[in-house]
Formats: C-alpha cells, structure tokens, sequence
C-alpha cells in the first residue's frame, strides 16, 4: 500500500517566506528604496563632504600652513546727541541703542545689529569675533570716543573655522546639524547596500571591520 502523505504535503501551499518569487520582490524593493535614499542623500551631501574632508586637511595640519592675519584699525568719535542716548546703565550686558549702532555700523561698515556689549560706568566693550577673523570695539562712554580694530586671518583660517562651527552664528548650526543627518541617511543606507550584496562580494564585512579596528586600535594604543 502506497501512502499519499508525501503527495498531501507537497499539495499544501508554501508560506510566503519560502516563495521565491515573493522573496525577489520583497529583495528588489529594499534595493530600489535603499538606491533612491543612498543617491539623493549622496548628492546633498556631496559638496559638504569635500569641503569638510578637505578642511579637516588644513585643520590637521595648521600649524604647517602660514598664516598672514591683516589688521585694521580705525577712531572715531560719536556725536554728543547719539552719546546721551546710552542713559545711564553702570553694568552688565545689553545692546546699543539702535541709533547709536546704526551709525557705528555705518561708519565703520560693519553691522552691530542687536549683538550685546559689556556694559560699565566708563565704557562700552563689543566683542565681534566672526569666522577666520577677529573684532572689537571699545566705546567711551564721557568722550564718545571710539577705537575699533579688526583682524583677519586668511582663507584657510576662515573655512577651518566654518569647519568647526566658531563664530558662525544659529543658522550655520542648523546647517551642520542638517548636513550631519545627510550624511546619516547616505551611512545607514550603504550599510544594508553592503548587506543585501555580501553574498556576492566576499571582502565587503571584513573590509568594514577593517575601517572599525584601524580607528579604535589607534584610539586605544597611540592617544595619550
């Protein structure tokens, strides 16, 4: 007597996991999506990655690039009208009254907007430090005498300091931050790249692991 349970079993229907065809879907989707996140993030990413690779160049070895800082210096002294308008604050820290830092900025072409000085009875101290560079202004608050100097460092210095986000103000911070999502996406998304073609190229896990041992073996033997 032959027995039909090999026939019955072979009659059931395959769960979708084991299905081939639904796997090659199910593959090519991932593939599809994951290619689409990994270009678009690749292309946003693409000119900040240069600049900031090309800065951490510059910044790893700046104590080897020559530097030329050029400084200005310029007096003045505020109208009486505009110098009774700083009232009689003795301290702390406050902005300029805006007539008082629109004239400034003026005559000095710089903008002051509401940026705060350091306020005592005899002056007014404004630090304006900006990328690559370096300003101040002191106001005398009995003369209305004004000195303002302004040091500049050069190129490099400018974009090492957009590199490390000095004196760069909120909105370059919300670009680096946005940028550093970016470059999240364009990493998570290789990652499963990697995953989903490993089977076919032997050398992709070992070559990651070799990116994560240099950096922590370094870390671990040769920083002090």
């Amino acid at each position: 007597m032959t027995s039909s349970w090999p026939a019955s079993v072979a009659a059931l229907p395959r769960s979708p996991t084991s299905d081939p065809t639904l796997s090659r879907q199910r593959r090519g989707f991932w593939l599809r999506t994951l290619h689409q996140w990994h270009w678009i993030s690749s292309a946003i990413c693409l000119i900040g990655m240069l600049a900031f690779a090309a800065t951490g160049l510059t910044l790893n070895h700046a104590a080897g690039i020559e530097a030329k800082p050029q400084t200005i210096q310029r007096s003045l002294v505020l109208p009486a009208p505009l110098l009774a308008t700083l009232g009689d604050r003795q301290g702390g820290e406050a902005a300029l009254p805006p007539t008082v830092a629109d004239w400034l900025g003026h005559q000095l072409d710089i903008s002051i907007g509401r940026r705060t000085g350091e306020w005592s009875p005899e002056e007014i101290y404004l630090s304006m430090p900006g990328p690559g560079a370096d300003a101040w202004l002191s106001l005398d608050r009995e003369s209305g005498a004004v000195e303002y100097e302004h040091t500049r460092r050069g190129w490099v210095s400018y974009f090492n300091d957009l590199h490390k986000g000095r004196n760069t103000g909120p909105a370059w911070g919300w670009f680096i931050d946005l940028f550093a999502v970016a470059c999240l996406v364009f990493c998570i998304t290789g990652l499963f790249l990697l995953h989903l073609h490993a089977n076919q190229r032997r050398m992709t896990w070992p070559l990651v692991g070799l990116g994560l041992l240099i950096p922590l073996l370094l870390a671990l033997l040769l920083i002090h």
